[in-house]
């Protein structure tokens, strides 16, 4: 039995239940939404909700050969499904208290193995056949107003409206994403929304400190001066690299960010450049190749961990051309000697697209985006993979002619009425795992998203 029609049913049925569930609460919340319309000073309570759901299949490739971490080369279809209860409180002047309750179901393609940027933003390292809930936000954010002008801050989720001046700092504390604070970007930040591809919707070597879900524990500090911000951050690791389970004394990551906002012609942009300092139990690919050759096994960083250090750099740009369309570019690189500790299997990165809002055929609600992706790894890490290591996300046994993987990705995300999208992605991928020997492969996905 193939692993489509072991699980297809299952997912199938909790998407539906899912969606019809979020539709509910939304037509529920429609008239509360309509009488306030985010119009108080400060909003001290709010519920939202949100179901996403992912049917995502590529078609057979070519491959020679493949490994334990491959893609496989025939035909699938997978699919995932989520829904998300958020509550937000104020309790005092510029605080919030955000949880999220949160129920999880399917599996990536390939259970999330075999390209480098994987293709679905939905898909975590871990899947489930039966419905499964988790916490994955439980934060406080606290916003301390300096000077400047006042600005509105819309209700949104994790989100409650209000006021803020231009001035002020933002301290965020808890369980949460880093990239809920770093490395954001409006055009290529959100796979419920906008792209799908890992290397797209964050830097591909951000190597930000994440369980297999994406989250943290940690505290963020963001100061606002002008058209400056300095940010700064202090993250728990997983126990081990790529662990469900977070928490070891002595491991952790600094993540640090400086954005300057600037207006081109009348037209908004803004840029970052991040960092992460990575203090962990990790090892050295180079060790490992040097333990394999005395044993004639298989390398494995996982028999050579120390206490190291691994770093990254990367660059954030988005602009708006005009008041529909906007670009977006992005580049990084991590340090290649040691492996990959959360996030993918990347040590530099160049990415860049644009969005189109879809006012001009009388669908302002609608966006179109098309962007492409060049990742590459070291040295180290190719040597690594030829002798048949595996990484966290790749590892196809042998690799005798690398290559750069390129990615190029388009959608179109359609909104149907107030709180549901319906959106179609395609994204084809060359060199997948970095391999020449096998792809390319062409993968197609269908998005629902509804919240309120």
């Amino acid at each position: 039995m193939s692993r489509r029609s072991q699980t297809n049913g299952g997912v199938a049925a909790a998407g539906t239940l899912a969606i019809l569930l979020a539709l509910l609460l939304a037509g529920a919340a429609s008239a509360d939404d309509d009488a306030s319309d985010g119009s108080a000073p400060d909003q001290s309570f709010a519920v939202h909700a949100q179901t996403t759901f992912v049917d995502q299949g590529h078609d057979a490739f070519r491959s020679p050969f493949q490994g334990p971490n491959s893609l496989s080369p025939d035909a699938e279809g997978r699919e995932t499904v989520d829904v998300t209860l958020l509550i937000g409180a104020r309790f005092w002047k510029g605080g919030e208290i955000w949880a999220n309750f949160e129920g999880d179901q399917g599996f990536g393609l390939n259970d999330t193995f075999g390209v480098a940027g994987f293709p679905s933003g939905e898909a975590y390292k871990v899947g489930d056949a039966t419905p499964y809930a988790r916490l994955p936000r439980l934060f406080l954010r606290q916003t301390i107003d300096l000077t400047g002008d006042d600005s509105k801050v819309d209700p949104d989720l994790n989100q409650l409206g209000g006021s803020q001046t231009a001035n002020r700092v933002v301290i965020t504390a808890g369980k949460f994403a880093v990239t809920d604070v770093f490395d954001t970007n409006d055009y290529a930040h959100d796979p419920r929304h906008d792209f799908l591809n890992w290397a797209l919707i964050d830097t591909g070597t951000f190597d930000y400190a994440a369980d297999a879900w994406g989250y943290t524990v940690g505290t963020a500090v963001e100061w606002y001066q002008g058209g400056w911000t300095l940010r700064g951050g202090l993250f728990d690791l997983s126990i081990v690299p790529n662990s469900p389970t977070l928490g070891e004394f002595g491991q952790f990551q600094l993540v640090d960010e400086i954005e300057r906002r600037y207006s081109i012609l009348g037209r908004d942009g803004a840029i970052k450049l991040t960092s992460f300092l990575t203090r962990g139990r990790m090892g050295s690919y180079e060790d490992a190749i040097a333990l394999a050759e005395k044993t004639g096994e298989t390398p494995s960083t996982a028999l050579v961990r120390h206490y190291a250090s691994r770093a990254g750099v990367s660059l954030d740009l988005q602009q708006k051309i005009t008041d529909d369309l906007g670009a977006f570019v992005r580049g990084g690189i991590a340090g290649g000697k040691e492996e990959v500790f959360e996030f993918a299997d990347i040590d530099r990165t160049v990415a860049g697209g644009l969005s189109l809002a879809g006012k001009r055929w009388g669908a302002p609600k609608d966006t179109v985006g098309v962007a492409g992706i060049v990742n590459g790894i070291s040295s180290q890490y190719e040597q690594y993979l030829a002798d048949g290591g595996l990484g966290i996300l790749i590892g196809d046994g042998r690799l005798p002619h690398p290559g750069p993987e390129e990615i190029a990705e388009t959608y179109y995300d359609h909104a149907v009425g107030r709180y549901v999208h319906v959106a179609l992605d395609f994204q084809f991928v060359n060199n997948p795992a970095y391999d020449r020997d096998r792809g390319p492969v062409s993968i197609l996905a269908v998005r629902f998203h509804a919240q309120f």
